[in-house]
């Protein structure tokens, strides 16, 4: 193996990383902002208040996106 063969394979599979987790961190945050703009609205400051949806969101993400993120890494691997 070259050092350009594994300078290549290591770039694609920090890209292949990054897509496959990115609308996962993309639905955290969306829920997290929204959550956040309600606790400061509201003026309730309880942190389990902001866990629970986001770890909803992501399982919810990640149940919809599956057959693509697998794909995405059978693409990779194979």
């Amino acid at each position: 193996m070259t050092e350009a063969l594994v300078v290549t394979i290591m770039l694609e599979a920090m890209r292949v990383t990054t897509l496959l987790a990115a609308p996962m961190l993309v639905a955290a945050l969306v829920v997290g902002l929204a959550i956040s703009i309600f606790q400061a609205v509201t003026q309730i400051q309880e942190q389990t208040l902001a866990i629970i949806p986001k770890m909803g969101a992501i399982m919810g993400v990640m149940a919809a996106l599956f057959p693509w993120m697998l794909a995405q890494a059978t693409t990779y691997m194979g």
